[in-house]
């Protein structure tokens, strides 16, 4: 029930480039070959992969993950393939291995990048040839399982490095999915906001369902989202829980923003100092905003980060000649996250 839960969760979006994304991975659930997921970190690999699962003919048999960031290198291919008793000091039996666990469904290798060479080539052969032994066994085990492998590194540049084996990459890559970060998903981020925040409201007991004012959710849209959805998550849940009002104005997009660091700073100084430091910031900030950067004091973050976007927006439309799709393609941004921050600043923007 948890894995349909999480299925349904990962299902939510309308966008153009999310919608596409689902259906390439409709499409090739029902192929029973080899898939890559690359992927930003929180941008939802594992609930694809699980989606993916469900909806292949091997949806009745498990799914079986293996975080490869998770382990030692040293036990990764004790941990695929198991070990028979005596294989090593501590082998006090037999153990069998993620494959073993895995036959006849899916195997689902998280951060496949990391796997060890010397692992990638026993994998190989598992690819090649459906075949496997045990750690400290002759005996040939046969397989029937679908390997998934997701990652968020380039693993063609991994190969050019020598870390990753040319051979095992194409035979891994029958077809390579690319899941959309979430800043390119557009009204994608508004819709999961409010899952996640009418989730959290139920879970604290609140009697009506958050709603977002609308500079709000210009500024969710306009906001790059490193962390992707599990940085949405949090950030909408700890809005939720904290806000007394069922109207949410306020976000911190950063909880390790600590609001007295500066003060502290300031304490070290000399008291003598103190005084003519701030009045010198401020001189400098008014005639060269963007001189010694680095110098300014943390609080003028949110000025700063304004100024920026002011900066680049007015630059990209320049550029566009006033086209909006224009400038929000030459900075990256879906149209709707530039529209967002174009109404922000639109009195600012020369």
């Amino acid at each position: 029930m948890e894995a349909n839960r999480n299925a349904q969760q990962g299902s939510i979006g309308e966008s153009e480039v999310y919608i596409s994304f689902q259906e390439s991975l409709s499409k090739v659930a029902k192929i029973d070959r080899p898939v890559l997921i690359i992927g930003e970190r929180g941008a939802g690999k594992e609930l694809a992969v699980r989606r993916l699962h469900y909806l292949s003919s091997r949806w009745q048999e498990s799914l079986v993950a293996v975080n490869c960031a998770a382990l030692p290198q040293s036990l990764i291919e004790t941990e695929l393939f198991g070990y028979e008793q005596g294989a090593f000091t501590g082998a006090n039996k037999l153990r069998k291995g993620r494959f073993e666990e895995a036959e006849g469904g899916t195997l689902f290798l998280d951060e496949i990048g990391l796997l060890p060479l010397e692992v990638q080539e026993k994998l190989l052969r598992v690819v090649e040839y459906g075949t496997y032994e045990r750690v400290g066994s002759s005996v040939t085990h046969e397989t029937n399982v679908r390997i998934i492998g997701a990652t968020n590194v380039d693993l063609e540049a991994l190969c050019k490095e020598g870390k990753f084996k040319e051979d095992l990459l194409d035979r891994l890559s029958f077809e390579v999915l690319f899941l959309p970060p979430l800043r390119k998903r557009g009204e994608d981020i508004l819709l999961l906001a409010n899952y996640f925040a009418s989730k959290m409201a139920l879970e604290c007991g609140k009697e009506n369902l958050p709603q977002f004012t609308p500079e709000l959710e210009e500024e969710l849209l306009s906001y790059p989202w490193p962390g992707n959805v599990r940085e949405l998550k949090n950030v909408i849940e700890r809005a939720v829980y904290r806000s007394d009002s069922d109207i949410i104005s306020v976000v911190q997009f950063n909880p390790f923003d600590n609001p007295y660091k500066d003060e502290v700073a300031l304490a070290r100084a000399p008291a003598n100092s103190v005084a003519v430091k701030e009045e010198e910031v401020m001189e400098e900030k008014k005639e060269h905003p963007w001189k010694n950067l680095e110098s300014l004091p943390l609080s003028f973050y949110q000025e700063a980060q304004e100024q920026l976007d002011v900066v680049y927006i007015s630059r990209s439309l320049t550029e566009a000649q006033g086209n909006q799709r224009a400038a929000a393609a030459n900075l990256g941004l879906t149209y709707d996250q530039f529209r967002g921050l174009y109404r922000k600043y639109k009195d600012r923007i020369h």
